[in-house]
């Protein structure tokens, strides 16, 4: 299959006081303020789950006409306890087993929003670092390929699924087999890399999944590089919104020449995420903060304190 290229980012719209853990959402008005900043630079938006955040996404694109792709996902749940991981994933056979029931449920939920949105959702992906060695929500090769079958039988959109780059090339072959395409997961600084081998270290993740599999087309679905840390799994002085800026230049400069589709990592700063440690760096990827201001990665594009006085006033959209 061919995969049109594009501009592409990971779209997640929880504010401050706003999380999926506790069931509080962004409400219609902002993420149509969202849609309407990342408008302005890109096509492509991955969405990670299909909750009341992602149906109000693809609500807010249909209703308000953006000309927006969606790449929608299913939030697995753990169907196997996981001693490899670190923070720890031992979980009762009670609760591996509702968990396969509500991975059902998504994947069945994933069906219908993209039957219903055909026009939106372009691809869509049957789970995110599910098979990682150090996931906390590991599902079975046997089970993803299942769900896989399961959705090509139901929808016309094609399939992936979002992991680390590692897992590809030892354990995922049985999946690649059902898959659509592949997507991969790339970053150089939770793998204590600087900025002088980022790049580089990118592209060798990349092609360590490309060449073992010639005939099946590769996107990358998360790059990118936190502003802040506090010093867990990456160095503080490893974290800034200069490296972010750099790294993200030289990312899109190699993925644009090459037409590799890229979501970058990610639209907004997520404060929900992580730790309560507010350098925590899970809550700091983001090209904007979480008041919707734009770092240094993306002064250049909005060069106004508010991008949403520019959102508002020049690029408002209609049916």
């Amino acid at each position: 299959m061919n995969i049109v290229h594009g501009n592409a980012i990971c779209y997640s719209g929880y504010r401050e006081g706003q999380s999926p853990r506790e069931g509080v959402y962004p409400t219609y008005a902002e993420i149509k303020q969202d849609l309407l900043i990342l408008s302005q630079n890109w096509k492509f938006l991955r969405l990670y789950d299909c909750g009341p955040h992602a149906e109000i996404v693809l609500d807010v694109i249909e209703s308000e006409c953006f000309d927006f792709k969606v790449m929608l996902g299913v939030d697995m749940a753990a169907e196997m306890s996981n001693p490899h991981c670190p923070w720890g994933a031992d979980f009762s056979e009670q609760t591996l087993s509702d968990n396969r029931q509500a991975n059902c449920a998504q994947v069945d939920k994933l069906i219908e929003l993209s039957s219903r949105y055909t026009d939106i959702v372009f691809s869509v992906s049957v789970g995110n670092e599910a098979s990682v060695e150090w996931t906390d929500h590991m599902v079975s090769v046997d089970s993803l390929v299942s769900y896989v079958l399961k959705i090509k039988d139901s929808i016309k959109q094609p399939v992936t699924f979002c992991e680390n780059y590692v897992p590809w090339t030892y354990k995922l072959e049985p999946l690649v087999a059902v898959l659509d395409f592949i997507s991969i997961h790339t970053y150089p600084a939770w793998e204590y890399r600087t900025l002088d081998d980022a790049l580089e270290y990118t592209k060798q993740n990349y092609h360590s999944v490309a060449l073992h599999y010639p005939g099946k087309p590769v996107v990358i679905t998360e790059a990118g590089w936190t502003t802040q840390s506090n010093g867990r799994g990456i160095e503080t002085w490893n974290a800034s919104q200069e490296l972010q800026a750099s790294y993200y230049e030289q990312l899109l400069a190699w993925t644009n020449d090459e037409k590799i589709l890229t979501f970058v990592f990610e639209a907004f700063d997520e404060p929900w995420k992580g730790s309560p440690h507010p350098q925590e760096p899970e809550k700091h990827w983001g090209l904007f903060t979480v008041d919707r201001k734009p770092k240094l990665v993306m002064e250049s594009l909005y060069n106004t304190e508010d991008p949403l006085v520019i959102a508002s006033e020049e690029l408002a959209v209609s049916c």
